[in-house]
């Protein structure tokens, strides 16, 4: 394979741009943990990320170039060079300074591996700024959903004087012990958040009953038996995600005033598995395709009844989809908004994302509406987070047929 001319700059070059994309991440971190102003420094990462990319590739010997590269990102910055720049105590610039070194040393080691110094294959120079764009890819998708959670976290654990006082200061102030919690404690005690949470669960869990009660039997049909419209009716099933719930806000909230189901917990129920039995009967029509026929025919041929071979053939084996469109449902029922607000008025009824919004008032501190937004966030969080291996294993299982 014909080599490339950029052997020799692929290295710098990579290193210049993972060094300034760990500077500028380092910078983040260390603020919001601080409360000090840290920033990148553009001379400093453009020297710093040269000399390390050139020297990994160059040097065979790695802990040579960690040494010499460790002694550069501690002394750097008291020249105000270093690619991170503060004016911070020593220890936290320390502290900047070697983790800095380490997340640029050793993802860089990785990804200049097999890349010689000299003249490079356009395999070899290919596979490095691959490897580039993944690490990349993973800091920034990483960073846009860290930040956002970790400012909403720490000022939840504010108080009213410290917000005041810096409100882009996000360090944690330990000498306040349980104090820390004060917002969470009273949300429960004075805004009624525990039966918010409630409210949503039972809400929620019945959301999933009724859609699974409707969406197996439609969805079953639609793969199994043969009538008029089958192809049709499973090609529209999600049409109505074409049409914005906001569009259709207005006749819903006009039919349940005059029917009287607005403002109630029945209403909501009824309504919500409306917007999660369309994506529940998609997902389980393709698991239903995948599962060999044979298998139900020989119940038929047992003297099963159809009802029957659905409830002792074809559910157990569907077990990890149904899973998945439970947990899905759940989630989306969880975190439903525009109806809960627009149908719920009274506060002993509120769902936990209409009580969230209640929050959101000049009259209550800003710290009370990012505990409810927390409290609201990690319970469905760490639902999907622990469940998430048997969600994918369920939505691809059905995916090969045969």
């Amino acid at each position: 394979m014909k080599a490339v001319r950029f052997g020799y700059v692929a290295g710098p070059v990579i290193g210049v741009l993972w060094t300034f994309t760990v500077a500028v991440v380092v910078c983040v971190a260390m603020s919001f943990l601080t409360g000090a102003g840290f920033r990148p420094g553009a001379s400093g990462a453009l020297v710093y990320g040269a000399a390390l990319g050139a020297g990994i590739l160059a040097l065979a010997n790695l802990w040579t170039v960690g040494v010499a590269a460790l002694a550069a990102a501690l002394v750097a910055p008291w020249l105000g060079l270093g690619p991170v720049v503060s004016e911070a105590g020593r220890v936290a610039v320390v502290v900047a300074a070697v983790i800095l070194w380490a997340a640029t040393l050793f993802p860089l080691r990785r990804m200049l591996a097999g890349h010689p110094w000299g003249r490079a294959t356009r395999h070899e120079f290919e596979a490095s700024v691959i490897r580039f764009l993944t690490g990349f890819g993973y800091v920034f998708f990483t960073v846009i959903v860290v930040i956002p959670f970790y400012v909403m976290v720490m000022t939840s654990l504010k108080n009213q004087s410290q917000l005041v006082q810096n409100p882009l200061d996000f360090s944690l102030d330990l000498s306040q012990g349980w104090g820390l919690f004060r917002s969470y404690v009273e949300l429960f005690a004075q805004f009624n958040f525990g039966s918010y949470l409630w409210t949503s669960f039972y809400v929620s869990v019945l959301t999933v009953l009724i859609t699974l009660l409707f969406s197996i039997p439609g969805a079953y049909a639609v793969a199994r038996l043969r009538f008029r419209g089958a192809a049709a009716f499973s090609r529209s099933i999600l049409l109505i995600y074409m049409v914005p719930m906001i569009v259709l806000a207005l006749p819903i909230y006009i039919a349940f005033s005059m029917t009287g189901l607005r403002n109630t917990v029945f209403g909501i129920v009824i309504i919500y598995p409306v917007t999660t039995i369309p994506v529940a009967l998609y997902m389980l029509q393709g698991y239903f395709r995948g599962l060999p026929a044979e298998v139900e025919e020989a119940g038929l041929m047992d003297g099963l009844t159809r009802l029957g071979v659905i409830w002792k053939i074809t559910l157990p084996l569907s077990l990890p989809a149904l899973a998945s469109v439970s947990l899905y449902v759940f989630m989306i029922a969880w975190n439903e908004f525009l109806l809960a607000f627009m149908l719920l008025d009274d506060p002993s009824k509120f769902t936990l994302t209409r009580g969230v919004a209640m929050l959101n008032s000049s009259e209550i501190p800003r710290q009370h509406l990012m505990a409810g937004s927390v409290i609201a966030t990690v319970p469905i969080m760490a639902l999907f987070l622990g469940l998430e291996r048997f969600m994918t294993r369920g939505l691809t299982a059905g995916s090969v047929k045969g």
